[in-house]
C-alpha cells in the first residue's frame, strides 16, 4: 500500500495525469477506499490474480475505461502507445516502443501470392 500512497502523492502533486497500479485482488477494498477518500477518478480492470488500478485525470481514467477492454499484453501498438502516453512516459521511448511492435506485427504477416 505504500506504492499505492505514493501514487496517490504524485498524482495529488500534479506530476502524473494518469497512474496504473497492479495489485493483489485482495487488496481491492483497501485501494478504493484510499481513492475515494482522497475524490479520485479510477477505473478498475481484473485479471486472474491481479488488478489494475487505473486513476488521476477523470478524462484520462475515461480513456481507459473504453481501452481496457482486454489485457494489456493484448493491446494493440496503438492501444500500448496511447497507453504509455497517458501514464508520462517519455515520448521518444514510446515511438521507439510504438515502431518495433509494428514492425514485429508486420512480420508475422504473410503475404499470399
Amino acid at each position: 500500500m505504500e506504492v499505492l500512497s505514493h501514487h496517490i502523492y504524485e498524482y495529488k502533486k500534479g506530476l502524473r495525469y494518469l497512474v496504473l497500479h497492479t495489485m493483489k485482488i485482495t487488496d481491492r477494498e483497501t485501494a478504493e477506499k484510499k481513492l475515494r477518500a482522497n475524490h479520485i477518478p479510477y477505473f478498475i480492470q481484473i485479471n486472474k490474480r491481479n488488478i489494475n488500478v487505473f486513476f488521476g485525470a477523470e478524462e484520462c481514467v475515461d480513456v481507459m475505461r473504453r481501452l481496457a477492454v482486454k489485457p494489456l499484453n493484448e493491446f494493440t501498438a496503438e492501444e500500448d502507445f496511447i497507453l504509455g502516453s497517458l501514464l508520462g512516459y517519455d515520448k521518444r521511448q514510446q515511438c521507439q516502443r510504438y515502431l518495433s511492435k509494428l514492425k514485429l506485427r508486420d512480420s508475422h504477416m504473410t503475404v499470399v501470392a
